[in-house]
């Protein structure tokens, strides 16, 4: 993984900007500083030395014409990000609609909004259980050793202590009628090609996102998701992900960690982030959940060709520890626990969560000295499939985790009939060496 030095940086000499980034990036510490709730937004503060990063959470409150809706959104944002002493860069959003037919009044208002620093944006068909027309998920960066940069359309890459992140967004299938195996295997290929325009290999993904319309329904003889697997599982052979900096003693598959989640309508989208750096003290570790199966070890009753992705992938980059959450639901080993109990279930994917978080299992596979708990979330995602659900699954939510982290709840089927509830999240943690 080599690291890639931005057209962006401002710093003239770019063998002192390399030395300095290093230098800063060993010396310094991680840790959310600031969580603030308040009715429209929700975001966390997270210090990394001279870098600040932001996770906001942005579900309207009023409730007039998606124009005016996304218009407060994009107030609620500029009233936090305008605030920084330095210029905040919004490198990623997800954009979660109610109505998909919004989506190109959306994209003009945000292309009139960004301008040339649009971010890379996803635009998924899963409506807010608020009713709010939209919620946004939105990544943004500020301080002087981040640089930025959009080499292609909907590539976005940010680099912070000689580590660039590649964030590869709204992948669409070139032909929409399809099959659901031929229509994935696009999509990845698409993938491939926007990464590798941007000087980054597949085997650099450390994420990824693949939202499926109508996800447990019939493709001939199988369910849609499970050609999904297939054509993921057959698009993956062959990669090396990790190769050079897979964490000494790994010994399990090295897959990204992924979400495979539904959506309304029958499309498909997909989003991706890869890391890509020459630090000798940058390693990823593939996690999985000692209660449960791998993923990719799941028999075939789950798909024939199993799914391909771990169930956390973790950065250690020198003094911290950035952690992925895949999609987690409530599945011990590898069966689905509590039926038709949605707080339950809700209980029973965060302790799955925490399990993976947990000092003691990073201790595990190796990393010892680091670690998170719930409470050191610094957003999480909550796929609600039925919305008459979602107050009991918010309430379970906010016992475990707190008030304060930034969540957003959205309407979307699961990739199991017997499944209510589904959550993804990002974790940042002290390593300690």
């Amino acid at each position: 993984m080599k690291s890639k030095k931005l057209k962006t940086a401002r710093i003239v000499s770019p063998r002192k900007s390399t030395t300095v980034a290093k230098t800063t990036a060993r010396r310094s510490t991680t840790r959310i500083v600031k969580r603030f709730n308040a009715p429209g937004i929700q975001y966390a503060v997270i210090e990394m030395g001279k870098i600040t990063r932001f996770a906001l959470m942005v579900t309207p409150v009023s409730r007039g014409p998606v124009h005016m809706q996304l218009g407060e959104a994009l107030r609620s944002l500029r009233s936090v990000l305008d605030k920084q002493r330095e210029k905040a860069n919004v490198t990623v959003q997800t954009v979660f609609l109610r109505d998909i037919n919004d989506q190109t009044l959306c994209e003009q208002i945000l292309a009139a909004r960004y301008g040339d620093e649009m971010p890379a944006t996803t635009f998924v068909h899963q409506p807010p259980c608020t009713g709010a027309a939209l919620a946004i998920e939105v990544w943004a960066t500020c301080g002087k050793p981040a640089y930025v940069e959009r080499p292609v359309p909907n590539v976005v890459q940010s680099s912070m202590g000689n580590v660039t992140w590649t964030h590869c967004s709204g992948i669409t299938p070139r032909n929409p009628t399809a099959s659901v195996y031929e229509q994935s295997l696009d999509a990845f290929r698409q993938m491939k090609e926007k990464l590798k325009k941007a000087g980054v290999e597949m085997d650099h993904l450390v994420r990824t996102w693949l939202y499926l319309g109508n996800i447990t329904g019939p493709e001939g003889d199988l369910e849609r998701y499970m050609e999904l697997n297939r054509a993921r599982t057959d698009f993956y052979e062959g990669v090396q992900f990790g190769r050079g900096h897979v964490m000494a003693g790994v010994r399990q598959a090295v897959y990204p960690a992924s979400t495979g989640i539904g959506m309304c309508g029958t499309g498909i989208t997909m989003s991706a982030t890869a890391i890509d750096t020459d630090r000798k003290d940058v390693f990823i570790l593939p996690l999985e959940n000692p209660q449960q199966t791998p993923v990719y070890e799941y028999e075939a009753v789950y798909s024939p060709k199993s799914p391909k992705f771990v169930r956390a992938m973790a950065e250690a980059i020198g003094d911290y520890v950035v952690i992925w959450i895949s999609g987690t639901a409530s599945i011990v080993n590898s069966k689905t626990l509590h039926t038709g109990n949605p707080g339950k279930q809700a209980d029973q994917t965060l302790t799955n969560i925490e399990l993976l978080l947990s000092q003691k299992n990073l201790a595990r596979h190796g990393a010892p000295g680091a670690g998170a708990t719930l409470r050191d979330l610094a957003k999480l995602r909550v796929y609600v499939k039925r919305l008459q659900d979602y107050p009991i699954i918010r309430r379970v939510c906010e016992k475990r985790c707190g008030k304060n982290i930034p969540i957003i709840y959205v309407v979307a089927d699961v990739c199991r009939s017997d499944l209510l509830v589904e959550m993804e999240g990002l974790a940042f943690a002290k390593r300690v060496r």
